[in-house]
């Protein structure tokens, strides 16, 4: 399970297809509806929030809007209403950390995509994470 804290517009299609289903699970289990993946690190920063599942929609709903705007049609009913949410925070260093991650993945499986966000030094985050400076984060696999 990858949840990026990397803006989705970075991601291709391919991963911006996975990450809808990847947040879809996450959310599932953050209800616990599964029986696996509840103690996946990925999951620890929505676990901490004092809402996890409104947290977890906060950040699908990101994604489901990335991929209006390039035309895909993802169900949004299969996350809860759009709501506000206090941001999370990430730090600099997990999000370049993620940026070098994703340039691995592009290189090979999306060479355009790969040659547009090779520039990028500083990379946005998802809007659902407030940056602050600091290492990569602990429930990172590295």
């Amino acid at each position: 399970m990858r949840l990026w804290s990397l803006h989705p517009s970075y991601l291709d299609a391919r991963g911006l297809v996975a990450l809808w289903r990847e947040g879809l699970l996450a959310r599932k289990v953050l209800q616990h509806q599964t029986k696996g993946y509840k103690n996946h690190p990925q999951l620890d920063r929505f676990n901490a929030h004092l809402q996890p599942t409104v947290a977890m929609d906060c950040y699908i709903r990101f994604v489901y809007e990335e991929a209006v705007r390039r035309g895909y049609h993802f169900d949004v009913a299969k996350i809860g209403p759009k709501q506000q949410c206090p941001k999370i925070p990430v730090t600099d260093r997990q999000l370049k950390y993620e940026l070098n991650h994703l340039k691995t993945k592009m290189k090979l499986r999306d060479p355009a995509r790969y040659k547009k966000i090779l520039a990028v030094k500083k990379p946005r985050a998802h809007p659902l994470f407030q940056v602050i400076a600091g290492g990569i984060e602990s429930w990172e696999r590295k």
